[in-house]
């Protein structure tokens, strides 16, 4: 991790510390020497807000990944088709 500040650190510098990371992108706090939390810039949260989907309590891993928006270009017949091309056996 290569943005980091420790929680000590926070403490004796408060805000000004977290400000000062965020400015190199998301800050990862140590607390005990394990990794704690991510701090992140409200536009970054906001970016990946928007493009999530909420995991409900109860929900498989499949069940979200199913949920997730289609992004992809290609048809179920194209990509069919371009699998039976690679099948050589």
């Amino acid at each position: 991790m290569a943005n980091t500040i420790t929680a000590a650190e926070i403490k004796r510098r408060g805000m000004a510390a977290i400000e000062e990371g965020l400015r190199r992108g998301p800050v990862h706090i140590i607390k005990r020497n394990r990794p704690a939390a991510v701090v992140l810039s409200e536009d970054e949260y906001q970016r990946l807000a928007q493009g999530s989907v909420a995991r409900a309590p109860g929900m498989s891993a499949v069940q979200w990944l199913l949920a997730q928006p289609v992004t992809g270009t290609r048809s179920k017949e194209d990509i069919d088709a371009e699998l039976e091309s690679e099948r050589t056996w």
